[in-house]
């Protein structure tokens, strides 16, 4: 099948050609002609296969006829990540470089002042991230009343990244007559849950199975000490035949400790990070699409939405602590129908997140060896999640609880049964209460102020001193001098 087949109207046809594809991916062959319908869709599609131009080619048709109005945008496409943001509104001015349509991107670490420019021109396409749509709401400048369609994508991502909430309230600003596109890498039940709520009546889109690895990758595991996975590093980096690639670390901190130690062992190598500034984040994506960086040492920040053309290799310094994301971290190469190369490195004690892994994605990850450097085994599982809720001291399972002694029990004594002798006596065999006796009546003080007995005066003083020493009255042999003169 064709593009033209799908539907299309020939400026975006002309942009698809100019771009040199000519087949549509099984995502954009399903998805795209649902999608110019107008119905609600929901899509699952493993990473790399085309999913951002499955809803960018048939909104910009879509949105070919009608105008924007100052503040309100007619489309609104939520992302995750600023850099998953930064590569839609690219595919954009990619492919709509023939239709004269408005866009805005609204992210963090970019001037308020620009984008509400570019708001109040009137914008046919809004991309943004949660949180800064919402402060642009907060502050009168985004009205969301006019939005026709709705693109919630890498949907999976933000349950992780905790936007949830946020992308509930936005929803509810939204007119209730829309079109929703639902698109997500994974679909685990929060998501399908979710789904149910904003979807109305959807087109269910799903082409591999879910979280499933792509058939073009080459995995490879290598089981090595924790101290010796950078060594293990460099020694892959220089067996394989690298283009460029993607070191993968758990930590932000570890992103940069990692950086400057291939660069000192002469690697090409750059850092991206959550941390930095977003002109710094940019810049240094840039220079990884150009070329000009080999190896980018990155968190989980780069593992949705980053298209590099033919990414050769993909390292997992660490094992993702998710399963989810070894999908979407090794689905960076391997893209449009290209072979890419994926190398997991794992210290012993990670078996049960490798275990995790190959659990979801169906397939055991093929273990190889590190050149020169000894091949571990995992260390038998225990049951338990390793570096997570270990007790100080080593002091954990069965046999310390067995040795421990028994608390005392904090429940009152049981109450003896009644017997005879403490069974209350029948009413009329009580002996009568004696009469209450009635209390003298107090005398009503006088009225006015009266002085106090000479009982409370004695008695404060006696508290502060021996009861053997004398108590003075008034000031005693201390008068002050002002006192002695005479008056004037």
């Amino acid at each position: 099948m064709s593009f033209e087949s799908l539907g299309l109207s020939a400026p975006v046809l002309q942009a698809v050609s100019e771009k040199g594809y000519t087949k549509p991916t099984p995502i954009q062959e399903k998805a795209i002609p649902i999608v110019l319908m107008g119905r609600d869709v929901l899509g699952c599609a493993q990473t790399g296969t085309g999913k951002t131009a499955s809803f960018v080619l048939p909104m910009i048709d879509i949105l070919a006829q009608g105008r924007a109005k100052a503040r309100m945008p007619r489309s609104l496409i939520l992302e995750p990540t600023r850099e998953l943001a930064a590569q839609v509104a690219e595919n954009f001015d990619m492919y709509g470089k023939y239709n004269k349509l408005n866009m805005a991107l609204l992210i963090g670490g970019v001037s308020f002042d620009d984008q509400e420019r570019a708001l109040e021109r009137g914008v046919d396409v809004l991309i943004a991230t949660p949180g800064r749509l919402l402060d642009h709401f907060e502050r009168g400048k985004v009205l969301l009343n006019d939005v026709k369609v709705l693109v919630i994508d890498e949907a999976d991502r933000m349950l992780d990244m905790g936007f949830i909430p946020d992308v509930e309230r936005i929803v509810s600003l939204l007119p209730p007559l829309r079109q929703t596109l639902f698109f997500s890498a994974t679909m685990p039940p929060e998501i399908k849950r979710l789904a149910d709520r904003f979807l109305s009546n959807p087109k269910e889109v799903t082409v591999s199975p879910p979280a499933s690895a792509g058939k073009n990758i080459v995995q490879g595991l290598a089981v090595v000490a924790e101290e010796d996975k950078r060594e293990a590093l460099r020694r892959l980096i220089k067996e394989q035949d690298i283009k460029n690639a993607i070191v993968f670390c758990n930590r932000k901190r570890d992103v940069a400790i990692l950086q400057g130690s291939l660069k000192k062992h002469g690697f090409n190598a750059g850092a991206l990070h959550g941390d930095m500034s977003q002109p710094a984040r940019m810049e240094t994506l840039e220079k990884f699409k150009q070329g000009e960086i080999q190896i980018l040492v990155a968190s989980d920040v780069a593992a949705r939405g980053l298209d590099v053309n033919d990414m050769s290799h993909v390292f997992n310094f660490d094992v993702p602590f998710s399963p989810e994301d070894y999908v979407h971290r090794i689905g960076r190469t391997g893209r449009a129908g290209k072979t890419g190369h994926s190398f997991t490195l794992a210290s012993p004690d990670e078996g049960p997140l490798v275990e995790a892994i190959e659990k979801l994605i169906g397939t055991e990850i093929p273990r190889v060896e590190v050149p020169g450097m000894e091949l571990l085994a995992f260390e038998p599982a225990d049951g338990r999640r390793r570096g997570r809720g270990r007790a100080r001291g080593g002091r954990s399972g069965a046999g310390d609880r067995a040795k421990a002694p028994a608390k005392a029990s904090s429940r009152p004594p049981r109450r003896e049964p009644r017997t005879e002798e403490t069974v209350p006596a029948p009413a009329e065999t009580r002996p009568e209460r004696e009469p209450r006796q009635e209390r003298p009546v107090r005398e009503r003080r006088p009225e006015g102020r009266t002085e106090r007995p000479a009982r409370h005066q004695e008695r404060r003083p006696e508290r502060h001193r021996d009861r053997d020493e004398p108590v003075p009255m008034g000031l005693g042999d201390h008068v002050p001098a002002f006192l002695m003169r005479s008056g004037r």
